[in-house]
């Protein structure tokens, strides 16, 4: 194992303590050993790590965790301080970039068939293991990325979840060439799907309750920015829902022109109101899931990434302050991205 002079003997985390409501402070801020790297894992000093609502949904209590006091984070940008036997694909020092989908089994037939999404044993940063809300943390060679050197680790962070998840349900929303695409929520993930699906051609409608997102669509390229509840100015060909409203669902696909694609993003929603065939499904619309993503769809979203320019829009929050984050995230105080940036 090489490990770098930087690396201290403990470190500052937070962990989910007790799920709940995020007033009632569901975090709780610890010092912990800094651990070592097993056989192909790289410890990481963390630059960066975005704070995902899935990371509030574990927070809240709307995932199960899978493990106690586990420290939540995965979109992780940081240098390689360590790593451990088996390992070869990066030095001490690299800049390194770790995302949700940490493990998969690699034999089932979904591995096998290019679909590791969907691997039953697939593991996750942040929920099967701990992750970025802290000063280190591991991550498995076999599941990091390459990340350019001359960018802003707090906008680099952003990109390796909600903009990952946003390229991967931007695909499932079938979107046609230079086809219309309402985009429901205006989030971290949303605002770097809609600079895609901008850069590719398509005419972008955002439906959100905020309305500062609703400027920020407008000024990265929007046709329209209305209330979420509202009728875009046109039918549809594509959706994407991101916030985790199931009301919306039907909202979104009575906008849907004939043969549209609802993709819904999130890993958690609320329940869905009963559809109406006629209104909602009828003309062959479609509805369809997103869950997680390949390793394939971060490649080809980094580089994509880095050729047309997508730049993510960040708040940053010191470590320290990572409930409060979670806090404004719930509350939607949050313009594009929220980031903690360990000091």
């Amino acid at each position: 194992m090489a490990v770098s002079a930087s690396v201290p003997a403990e470190q500052s985390v937070w962990a989910v303590r007790t799920p709940g409501p995020i007033g009632t402070g569901p975090l709780t801020h610890v010092r912990r050993r800094v651990p070592d790297p097993g056989p192909g894992e790289l410890l990481l000093n963390v630059e960066a790590c975005g704070v995902c609502r899935t990371d509030l949904h574990l927070a809240e209590g709307d995932l199960l965790p899978h493990r106690p006091s586990t420290v939540p984070g995965h979109e992780i940008v940081g240098r390689v301080a360590a790593v451990g036997d088996g390992t070869g694909l990066f030095r001490v020092g690299e800049r390194v970039g770790g995302a949700w989908l940490r493990g998969t089994c690699g034999r089932c037939r979904y591995c096998r068939g290019g679909r590791e999404n969907l691997c039953p044993w697939s593991s996750y940063t942040g929920w099967d293991a701990d992750g970025g809300f802290a000063d280190t943390t591991l991550v498995p060679e076999a599941f990091a990325y390459r990340l350019p050197e001359d960018q802003d680790a707090a906008r680099l962070a952003p990109l390796l979840c909600a903009g990952i998840i946003g390229y991967r349900s931007l695909r499932r929303s079938a979107l046609p060439e230079g086809g219309r695409l309402g985009i429901y929520g205006f989030g971290a993930s949303a605002h770097l799907a809609a600079q895609v699906a901008l850069a590719e051609g398509a005419t972008v409608h955002v439906l959100t309750r905020s309305l500062a997102a609703r400027a920020l669509a407008l000024e990265l390229g929007a046709a329209s920015a209305g209330g979420a509840y509202d009728r875009p100015p046109e039918p549809l060909d594509s959706a994407i829902l991101f916030a985790p409203v199931g009301d919306l669902v039907p909202v979104a696909m009575e906008a849907l022109d004939r043969s549209g694609t609802l993709a819904i993003a999130g890993i958690h929603l609320s329940d869905i109101p009963v559809l109406n065939y006629q209104r909602h499904l009828f003309q062959e619309r479609s509805l369809r899931s997103v869950t997680s993503n390949t390793r394939e769809d971060g490649r080809a979203f980094l580089a994509l990434a880095r050729r047309v320019g997508i730049r993510a829009t960040v708040s940053t929050y010191p470590l320290s302050s990572a409930d409060r984050a979670l806090n404004d995230l719930a509350a939607d105080r949050v313009n594009g991205a929220a980031v903690l940036v360990p000091g």
